[in-house]
């Protein structure tokens, strides 16, 4: 007898950490890896806000906190999201969540039944599909390219909405692609989105804050889908507390209320001394923490000029985030060193296995010619790694 459900046995695993755990094995066997697989900064959390999660321990903040959220976050996340991005969400509006990805599933287990379609512009972030998946949902790929810098159109949008869709689900600043959707290209897919009152978008904002170019605009600020929209964020990315996890969901009431109570069952109220030391970090000014930005964009623009010798590497400069998704697609189908390349997943693990530098295949972000590095690393290691895959492909150009 099979006692695992079909639920589970219908889901894949993170092709991040399949890869980021095989890099870390041949470490372990005394390989020298140089691993560019998984999406996190390689700065230590500020002194400011490991100061206040002491304070909260010495403070005794050690029992339950309210499911959503302590207020005090919650009111900070709402000032938060006025300075940084003029929308009005009251506390009662907000879910403070364990990291990001919790906000997303508590708003695709509040809208989803069995059958209901989820629009997913292609690339996104690995999970989305699985979490779809999870929910009895079934995801509806919007196939992009770096050619249109793996954005969407609200022509393409128009036409992929039906009485099936249930909701829209991106990134931006995007994760693999490091692009963004510009103000004017957020206005007509909104256009499009109200006049379909059924569907609902969660954006996904986590990397804000790491745009090179100018302010990220939320979708959100368009007052003709505000009651259509959830704004997912967290602490992850900006403020380098992967391993604090929290994240936190601003929604219409009705929505916010069906989360606190999806949550509820679930797990309850986040960690209460990183929910402390949240307060803190959504309070300070962004700029005492724009050192990371600015060291990103140099590693950013390092990169830029070592990726664009890789023979057959076709690449656009990624204007956020922390990623390089380069089109591959001149491998596929060849034989490299006597290794079948069908797929970018193929070329990833030949890549990691020849030249010891690990990167994901873009198969589970929806862009199989694609993959995706991650510069969140040295600019020692990221001279390194780049060399590397330059030498390993140079008899093939």
């Amino acid at each position: 007898m099979n006692k695992l459900s079909d639920r589970v046995k219908g889901l894949g695993y993170s092709q991040t950490f399949v890869m980021s755990n095989k890099a870390r094995e041949m470490k372990a066997n005394g390989i020298d890896v140089i691993s560019l697989t998984l999406g996190e900064p390689d700065f230590d959390v500020p002194d400011n806000i490991k100061q206040a999660a002491f304070e909260a321990i010495n403070q005794n903040y050690s029992h339950y906190s309210p499911v959503p959220g302590f207020l005090e976050l919650r009111e900070a996340i709402s000032y938060k999201l006025k300075r940084d991005n003029n929308l009005d969400y009251k506390p009662s509006q907000i879910c403070v969540s364990n990291g990001a990805k919790q906000a997303i599933l508590n708003v695709l287990a509040s809208i989803i039944n069995d059958g209901d379609e989820v629009l997913l512009p292609a690339p996104y972030w690995v999970s989305y599909d699985e979490m779809v998946k999870m929910m009895g949902g079934t995801s509806v790929m919007l196939t992009t390219s770096y050619v249109t810098d793996f954005k969407i159109t609200a022509e393409q949008l128009d036409e992929a909405i039906n009485e099936k869709t249930k909701a829209i689900l991106f990134s931006s600043p995007c994760n693999p692609s490091g692009g963004y959707y510009t103000y004017d290209e957020l206005e007509s897919l909104a256009k499009v989105i109200a006049k379909y009152p059924h569907v609902t978008v969660i954006s996904d904002e986590i990397y804000e804050f790491i745009n090179y170019e100018t302010k990220t605009t939320s979708i959100a600020q368009f007052p003709e889908i505000y009651e259509q929209t959830a704004v997912i964020n967290g602490m992850s990315k900006a403020f380098a507390m992967t391993g604090w996890r929290i994240g936190y969901s601003a929604c219409p009431e009705w929505l916010a209320k069906a989360c606190e109570k999806i949550q509820g069952q679930m797990t309850s109220g986040a960690n209460t001394m990183a929910q402390r030391a949240s307060i803190t970090a959504l309070k300070t000014d962004p700029s005492e923490y724009k050192y990371m930005i600015d060291a990103f964009k140099k590693r950013r623009d390092l990169v830029y000029d070592l990726i664009k010798e890789i023979p057959g590497f076709k690449v656009v400069l990624p204007k956020a985030a922390f990623y390089f998704f380069p089109d591959i697609s001149y491998y596929i189908g060849k034989t490299l060193h006597g290794t079948e390349i069908k797929n970018s997943d193929d070329f990833a693990m030949y890549i990691l296995e020849n030249a010891h530098v690990g990167c994901v295949g873009g198969v589970s972000f929806g862009s199989p010619e694609c993959i995706r590095f991650s510069y969140a690393t040295s600019e020692e290691d990221l001279r390194e790694a780049m060399k590397r895959i330059k030498t390993l492909l140079a008899p093939f150009s």
